[in-house]
């Protein structure tokens, strides 16, 4: 939430639909009541408090981590769970998996605005239950046990958490920056040589 003069952020990449709003739904009728105000997404930066005057610095660096970035598969498939240590069960990240650690170590680069440490190791997932009962969390641990779900990732996200503690999308960033590794577009207001 933050006090005057910061937000806090998040950076993730987003879980498309259907699989977003899925287990969202799934999240929310396990009893955690804050599923409907977190977006379904694999963290990159977690929840971080800055001062809003860094953010242009922040912006400018996302776009430079994900501008060196390309597109890659990802994979989820069946549930984990960070019991005892952590409160949490989640969907795993199967195929992917040194992308997204390379990718949120370039986020949080100690050289970066975004530099921070992290309270446990890094280890991508979905999380689909979290601070609930454990009957609850057993419950989300065997319904999701057989969830699978595969796309390509292009890009990753910034989310600012409101006074609410909805998470809001504030800016996308897409993989490759244009001119980079993207072939630039034909010039068509020449007429091309007729083929015979």
């Amino acid at each position: 939430m933050g006090t005057v003069g910061t937000v806090t952020l998040g950076v993730s990449l987003a879980v498309p639909e259907p699989y977003g709003s899925f287990l969202q739904e799934q999240r929310a009728a396990f009893g955690d009541t804050a599923a409907h105000g977190i977006p379904t997404h694999i963290t990159l930066l977690p929840p971080t408090e800055v001062l809003r005057a860094e953010l242009p610095g922040i912006e400018e660096h996302l776009a430079e981590v994900a501008a060196s970035f390309s597109p890659f598969r990802l994979r989820l498939e069946g549930t984990d769970t960070f019991r005892p240590l952590s409160p949490v069960v989640f969907v795993k990240v199967v195929e992917g998996e040194e992308e997204c650690a390379a990718l949120q170590e370039r986020v949080r680069a100690a050289s970066g605005p975004c530099a921070r440490e992290l309270q446990f190791p890094y280890h991508p997932h979905v999380t689909v239950a979290h601070g609930i009962d454990e009957e609850a969390m057993d419950r989300a641990f065997a319904e999701l046990k057989d969830f699978e779900a595969s796309w390509t990732i292009d890009g990753f996200a910034l989310y600012e958490q409101g006074a609410d503690e909805v998470w809001r999308l504030d800016r996308e960033y897409p993989f490759g920056a244009p001119g980079t590794d993207v072939p630039q577009q034909a010039d068509l207001s020449r007429p091309s040589a007729p083929s015979f």
